[in-house]
C-alpha cells in the first residue's frame, strides 16, 4: 500500500506553499491527496493558479493520511469554515499523525484546536491567533512538537519539508 499524505487547498492559496510540498512529496514517493472543500472543485491560487481537489475533505479518511500539510495564503481562512476540513486535522491530529501548517495556516490549527500547550511558528501576522489558540509562539524557521510542524513562510519550505520527511521516516508508518 502506497504511503499517502494530504494537501490542503481552497481558493487563494500560497503557491510556492502548495506546490513545493506537493511535488517534494511525490518525489519522495508518497501518494498525494489533494483535499479541498469541495466548494469549488478547482481552486484559483493568489494568483489564479488552479489546484483540482483529487478528494473533497467530507470523504477523506484520516486513518488513509500520515500527514496532512496546509498552506498559507488567504486559504486557510476559507478552510477553517468548512467543518469537514477542521474535522480531518483534527482527527489526523489525534491519530498521532503529522499536522503541517505553513505561514497564514495556522488559522487551521487554532480552530481545529490542536495548539494547546505546543510550541508552534507563523506568519507574524497571526501571531496573537495562535498564542490566544494557546500556543507557545517561537520565530523560528520551523518548529517541531511531537506531531505539529509549523513554519511562518515560503523562505521556510525545504525545513519545513524536511522535518516533516524526517519525522515520517523515523515512524516508518504505512497506514
Amino acid at each position: 500500500m502506497a504511503r499517502k499524505v494530504a494537501v490542503l487547498v481552497e481558493e487563494l492559496y500560497n503557491e510556492y506553499e502548495f506546490w513545493y510540498p506537493y511535488y517534494r512529496f511525490i518525489e519522495a514517493g508518497f501518494e498525494v491527496d489533494v483535499v479541498g472543500t469541495g466548494r469549488l472543485g478547482t481552486y484559483p491560487s493568489k494568483i489564479g493558479l488552479p489546484a483540482k481537489e483529487t478528494v473533497s475533505a467530507v470523504n477523506a479518511d484520516a486513518s488513509h493520511y500520515e500527514a496532512v500539510i496546509i498552506p498559507g495564503g488567504f486559504a486557510p481562512d476559507f478552510m477553517r469554515r468548512d467543518p469537514a476540513m477542521v474535522k480531518l486535522v483534527q482527527d489526523v491530529f489525534q491519530r498521532g499523525h503529522v499536522v503541517a501548517a505553513i505561514c497564514h495556516a495556522g488559522w487551521m490549527l487554532a480552530s481545529a484546536g490542536v495548539l494547546q500547550g505546543k510550541k508552534a511558528t507563523c506568519f507574524f501576522a497571526i501571531k496573537d491567533d495562535l498564542v490566544n489558540a494557546g500556543a507557545h509562539f517561537l520565530d523560528q524557521e520551523v518548529v517541531v512538537d511531537g506531531n505539529l510542524v509549523t513554519s511562518r513562510m515560503p523562505d521556510d519550505l525545504p525545513a519545513f519539508c524536511r522535518a516533516i520527511l524526517h519525522i515520517l521516516d523515523e515512524s516508518g508508518s504505512t497506514n
